[in-house]
């Protein structure tokens, strides 16, 4: 598979190991995003270990300094196994 972009999610040395664990990304029903991003909106994310998706999941948990003090971001995050 050709890789176009450096920006892709996965990284062309990994591309072929299998992903079990995962991490769902959505917005809460209340979340005035989903106006533009729309109600069944969700990201998936895959990892090949149990561990690598812990350690992605408590990195997404927090909030990160690119927040203004007065902005309250929400998301829900909810950890998968296939």
């Amino acid at each position: 598979m050709d890789f176009y972009h450096q920006h892709n999610l996965v990284d062309p040395a990994l591309a072929g190991r299998e992903r079990r664990f995962g991490i769902r990304v959505t917005l809460p029903a209340n979340d005035t995003l989903r106006n533009v991003l729309g109600n069944d909106w969700e990201r998936l994310h895959w990892y090949p270990s149990e561990a690598e998706r812990d350690a992605a999941f408590e990195k997404m948990a927090l909030r990160h300094g690119y927040y203004r003090t007065s902005d309250s971001p929400t998301q829900v995050l909810e950890k998968l196994t296939r």
